[in-house]
C-alpha cells in the first residue's frame, strides 16, 4: 500500500499531531525539537536508548522487526519518518500500510544497498564513480578486469551497513582485492574506482508533499577517517556548478518520489572535467553536513523536514550568514566549558552518556556576515 492509499494521507497535519520517528539518536532529537517549535508532539521508536528519548513526548523500545510492537507504535502517531537509513525496509513497509511513512520505503530500498543506489543514480544519467558489484568470490575475476581497465587504485565497500568510514578497504592493486573481500567478510560489496577529486560537497534538498523543491546552499565538507569533521558555507563553487549540484539533487528526489530532506554527497573534480560533479552517495534523512542550518538559516533542515512530512508549506532555505560547522568527536566535547565561554560559538551537545572514539557528541558552528 502506498502513502496515497492511507486515509487522509495528503491532508496537512494540524499542530498537536504526533510525529513518529524511527531511531533515537541525535538526528531524532533535533527533529523532536524542531517539531515542538511547530506545535507538534513526537514519539520515538528505537531498539535502544538514545538522546532523543530524553526530549520526546513518548517512546517505545523494541526490535525493528517486531511487527506487533510496530503496530502499537503506529496506533499512537499520525505520520512516521526516520533518522537513519538502515531502518529495515520491512518495518517501513509494514508501517506504511497503517500510517503515512515519509519518505517512503523506496528511498530506504535504494539507499541501503550501494550497488542498487549507484545503479539507480546512473540510470538517471547522473555521473557516479565507475563501480562493479561483487556478491561472491566467483565475481572477483570480473572485478579484477574492471580494476585493470581503470588503471588506478580502488576502494572496496560493503554493499550494506557501512557508515562513517566503516566497512571499507583500500585496494591498491588487483592482488589486494581478494584479501580485502575476505577482510570484509566476503559479504556483497561494491568496488569503486578511487576518484582524484578536489573536494567534497553535499546538497540538502527538501521536497514537500505537494512536490515543491528547495535546496540549501551546498557546504564544502572535510572528512577524517571517513567521519565528517567540518562543513563550510559558502563552498566556493561557481554559480554554474552550484546550480548543477542542485539540479542533480532535485532529480534524485523527484525520481524517488521523496518527501522530506535528502542529503546528496558529491565529489567535485578539479580542472576541466567533462563531469565536474560525481555523486558519491545519498542519505534519505536529515544530514550531518546540514547542521549549520540550525544557526545560519531562519528555517533549518530539521524544521523543513518536519514541515514536509507533515504536509506543510516548505520554509525558506536561505542563509543569513556564512558558517563553519565542526563536529565534536569523542572527547572533543570534554572542552564544553571553553566552547560555552566562546562568544562566537553556537554550541550543540547531544546528551550522549558516554564519549567514545569516533562518536559524534555534538557540534559547534561559527557564523560570520554573509559574503555573497
Amino acid at each position: 500500500m502506498t502513502d496515497s492509499t492511507v486515509p487522509n494521507a495528503a491532508a496537512p497535519l494540524a499542530p498537536h499531531s504526533i510525529i513518529g520517528i524511527l531511531g533515537g539518536g541525535q538526528l531524532a532529537k533535533m527533529l523532536v525539537q524542531a517539531a515542538a517549535d511547530l506545535g507538534f508532539r513526537s514519539a520515538i521508536y528505537s531498539d535502544d536508548w538514545g538522546p532523543a528519548l530524553d526530549v520526546a513526548g513518548s517512546h517505545l523500545i523494541g526490535p525493528y522487526d517486531n511487527l506487533g510492537r510496530l503496530d502499537e507504535f503506529a496506533r499512537g502517531v499520525d505520520v512516521v519518518t526516520y533518522e537513519f537509513e538502515n531502518v529495515p525496509v520491512i518495518a517501513a513497509e509494514h508501517l506504511a500500510r497503517r500510517v503515512p511513512v515519509r519518505p517512503g520505503p523506496m528511498a530506504l530500498r535504494v539507499a541501503q544497498d550501494r550497488a542498487v543506489e549507484k545503479s539507480f543514480i546512473a540510470d538517471l544519467g547522473i555521473p557516479v564513480a565507475p563501480f562493479v558489484a561483487i556478491t561472491n568470490t566467483v565475481e572477483l575475476a570480473t572485478a579484477f578486469q574492471a580494476m585493470k581497465a581503470w588503471q588506478g587504485p580502488a576502494i572496496l565497500k560493503t554493499a550494506q551497513l557501512g557508515y562513517d568510514g566503516k566497512g571499507q578497504a583500500g585496494v591498491a592493486t588487483v592482488g589486494d582485492l581478494a584479501a580485502a573481500f575476505a577482510e570484509l567478510g566476503s559479504v556483497p560489496c561494491v568496488l569503486e574506482r578511487r576518484i582524484d577529486f578536489a573536494f567534497e560537497i553535499s546538497v540538502l534538498v527538501v521536497r514537500g508533499l505537494d512536490g515543491s523543491l528547495a535546496c540549501y546552499d551546498a557546504p564544502r565538507n572535510t572528512h577524517d577517517g571517513g567521519i565528517l569533521r567540518r562543513s563550510v558555507v559558502p563552498a566556493g563553487l561557481s554559480e554554474a556548478i552550484e546550480a548543477q549540484a542542485r539540479d542533480i539533487a532535485c532529480r534524485i528526489a523527484v525520481a524517488l518520489d521523496y518527501v522530506g530532506v535528502l542529503g546528496v554527497e558529491m565529489f567535485c573534480i578539479a580542472g576541466d572535467a567533462a563531469s565536474p560533479l560525481l555523486v558519491n552517495e545519498i542519505a534519505p534523512r536529515v544530514h550531518n553536513s546540514g547542521h549549520w542550518t540550525m544557526d545560519a538559516c531562519a528555517i533549518c533542515q530539521f524544521q523543513n523536514h518536519i514541515r514536509a512530512v507533515a504536509g506543510w508549506p516548505l520554509g525558506s532555505t536561505q542563509r543569513h550568514s556564512d558558517a563553519e560547522m565542526r563536529n565534536l568527536i569523542g572527547h572533543d566535547a570534554d572542552d564544553w566549558r571553553a566552547l560555552a565561554a566562546d562568544a562566537d560559538a553556537c554550541l550543540h551537545l547531544y546528551g550522549k552518556r558516554e564519549a567514545r572514539s569516533g562518536r559524534k557528541m555534538g557540534h559547534v558552528t561559527r557564523l560570520t556576515p554573509r559574503s555573497s
